[in-house]
């Protein structure tokens, strides 16, 4: 048998059998480790551990204090509630459905509805099976004969999934006799499995476990119950649809239905933002409307198409753009990384902002700013603004939710909103669609179609995005007086194609290879939607461009 030669991140370089798993390399030169084991990285290419060995190189074992790690623990923690689940309710069907609190929400559908004590017993069962140590293996089948399986355990959502793969063969995941299919890699053994909780849940269930920062903790529970009002106002725009997952949008696209699936879901968004203009009148002591959400949630058009619903009720819209009131870019604070932090509440003029803030409403004239970007000085230009009586100050960005903004101004006169693309359908029932994976694709499009930036440029600054978005505002949503999901359930079938365009050019050198990789297997599951089909004043024109709201 001929011999391979490894690098191992440990420092040790070892000669091995060509044709032995990862798991033995694991087993022979690793001491075991409190941290789980989850993948192996080979020659910068993340594979499962049950891989045999093939090639030379470079070795290293993934913990899941790694975020690539923390996925995989994330999908494995996900098969393991599903298979103790369903040994307990084997007729139950299981629901995988959204990100809360950070864990999974979702539900377990039987005959009787779901108590505390139910998924406590299903609790200790997933824990009897991390304590026996079982392997989870992956098995190749035909097409045909994996379809066949899911038709014998009634998951109609996964024959739907899979008729529409193009593809002869599927690897699917098996745990003590249960088969599921699931996208991306999961550990090769349940004891990988050292910390995870299960709650009970409004009728549902939240499945926890540790995130990359804290590996080895749970973190404490935190209500979101706007949030979770929102997904549940999801559900029953998917109900109306009759969409319920990927198979099923799959479905309406091939037999024509997609065009009433496109005209309803733009009325439910019409409809909604018609409903917050409506709340907005009610409230006759409102004078400063504030839309915040992350990156790519579509506030510049929720904006637009919010101030022509406060029209129809009477008032003037008048916008404000934070950027104007940047601090000359010398005074900007500066982050924990020695660099500017131009997402610090602090890089705005606070003072200045408050100031003109209260002089609008009481009638007085203001000249406000403009902000020169390219010499980053604020600059005078004689715009004067004053607010009409029937006018409505409209401030859209990432501090909105933030008091200390509009400190100078009594709650009374503010209306908040938050407004994020929260996933509206799931690949299947057991595989989410991360609300993160939808903006990074707005996000992927539109910087390539007006920004100038390629697909790599985009992933590679996810990360900084990320975290100005968890310190600015998702500790702030709760905050909102109302909760906006921009998400459309059609709307990756339009962006697949150009988001595949950029990803395709990204190599295998590239930090980000495997990100674009997993994003593109994602993005394989959906079928095209023709741009031509999406209206002008959608959402969804904000990224692909194309808006009657403004020009790119």
């Amino acid at each position: 048998m001929s011999k391979i030669q490894l690098n191992l991140c440990n420092g040790l370089k070892v000669e091995v059998d060509r044709g032995i798993e990862f798991t033995e390399i694991i087993n022979k030169y690793y001491k075991e480790s409190n941290l789980p084991i989850m993948l192996g990285r080979l020659n910068k290419k993340y594979i499962e551990l049950s891989r045999k060995v093939e090639e030379s190189g470079d070795f290293e074992v993934i913990y899941n204090n790694n975020p690539i790690g923390t996925m995989a623990y994330g999908r494995t923690v996900t098969f393991l509630f599903i298979k103790a689940a369903l040994d307990i309710f084997p007729e139950s069907k299981i629901t995988m459905e959204h990100s809360i609190s950070k864990g999974i929400f979702g539900e377990i559908h039987k005959e009787e509805v779901l108590t505390e004590e139910d998924v406590n017993k299903i609790k200790i069962r997933m824990q009897e099976l991390i304590d026996r140590k079982i392997p989870i293996s992956k098995n190749k089948f035909l097409k045909e004969d994996a379809i066949e399986i899911f038709k014998d355990y009634g998951m109609i959502d996964k024959v739907k999934l899979l008729n529409h793969m193009n593809l002869e063969t599927v690897k699917l995941y098996e745990l003590d006799g249960r088969y599921d299919y699931f996208y991306g890699h999961m550990a090769v053994n349940t004891k990988e499995i050292k910390v995870f909780d299960v709650i009970y849940y409004d009728k549902g269930f939240i499945l926890r476990y540790p995130d990359d920062k804290k590996p080895l903790e749970i973190q404490t529970f935190k209500e979101h119950k706007k949030l979770s009002n929102i997904f549940y106002e999801n559900e029953t725009w998917l109900d109306i649809l009759g969409v319920g997952e990927v198979g099923s949008l799959n479905d309406k696209i091939e037999s024509s239905e997609i065009i009433d699936i496109i005209q309803v879901s733009e009325a439910l968004h019409e409809k909604k933002i018609a409903n917050i203009a409506d709340m907005i009148s009610e409230r006759k002591d409102v004078k400063v409307i504030l839309i915040a959400g992350p990156s790519s949630s579509g506030k510049t058009t929720f904006s637009k198409r919010l101030g022509v619903q406060l029209r129809v009720n009477g008032f003037i819209p008048t916008p404000i753009s934070l950027d104007d009131y940047f601090v000359d870019r010398e005074k900007n604070p500066i982050g924990e990384d020695g660099k500017p932090d131009f997402e610090s509440i602090n890089s705005l003029d606070l003072d200045l902002f408050n100031k003109h803030l209260e002089l609008l409403l009481k009638g007085k004239k203001v000249e406000i700013p403009s902000f020169n970007f390219v010499k980053g000085k604020r600059e005078w230009h004689g715009h004067e603004l004053v607010l009409p009586q029937n006018g409505l100050l409209i401030i859209e960005g990432i501090h909105g939710l933030n008091d200390q903004l509009t400190a100078s101004i009594s709650d009374v006169n503010k209306f908040k909103i938050y407004i994020s693309a929260l996933t509206q359908l799931n690949l299947d029932n057991h595989n989410r669609i991360a609300t993160t994976d939808v903006r990074k694709i707005r996000r992927i499009v539109r910087d390539y179609l007006t920004r100038g930036y390629g697909g790599e440029d985009t992933l590679l600054m996810w990360n900084s995005i990320k975290r100005g978005e968890e310190k600015n505002i998702f500790v702030f949503q709760e905050d909102a007086d109302v909760m906006f999901n921009s998400t459309l359930v059609y709307e990756l079938c339009v962006l697949r194609k150009y988001a595949l365009f950029e990803l395709d050019k990204i190599k295998e050198e590239s930090d980000v290879y495997y990100e674009a990789q997993r994003l593109k297997s994602f993005l394989g599951f959906f079928k095209d939607i023709e741009t031509e089909m999406v209206p002008g004043n959608s959402i969804l024109r904000e990224f692909i461009g194309g808006s009657c709201f403004y020009k790119y």
